[in-house]
């Protein structure tokens, strides 16, 4: 096949958007990999304001722990912390939990 044909420029461009589209999921999967992060995302889902330390409690984990996997959460952009001294303020960010599930689609 020639290069030169448009045919060959499509398929570049879908092998393109196809690996953007699995280093999104890998990425989106990695982040939400430990069940803990899952219970973090499901107990934020059910809350109508935002919570802070009552994560901890409810976790049943160190302080230490839960903010580790807060981290990993705020920065796949699973959730949104919002400082509210002396406190931060966490909330789902169903935005990018529904962009997830859109690529989901893809497979």
């Amino acid at each position: 096949m020639n290069c030169e044909d448009a045919g060959c420029i499509t398929v570049l461009n879908d092998i393109i958007i196809d690996e953007a589209k699995e280093q999104a999921i890998a990425m989106a999967a990695k982040a939400i990999s430990h069940p803990a992060r899952v219970r973090i995302l499901r107990i934020l889902a059910r809350q109508q304001g935002c919570l802070n330390s009552d994560l901890v409690g409810e976790l049943g984990l160190a302080q230490s722990t839960v903010s580790e996997h807060l981290r990993i959460l705020r920065e796949a952009g699973f959730v949104i912390a919002e400082p509210k001294p002396p406190r931060t303020c966490f909330t789902l960010n169903r935005v990018k939990l529904d962009e997830f599930g859109a690529l989901l689609s893809y497979l």
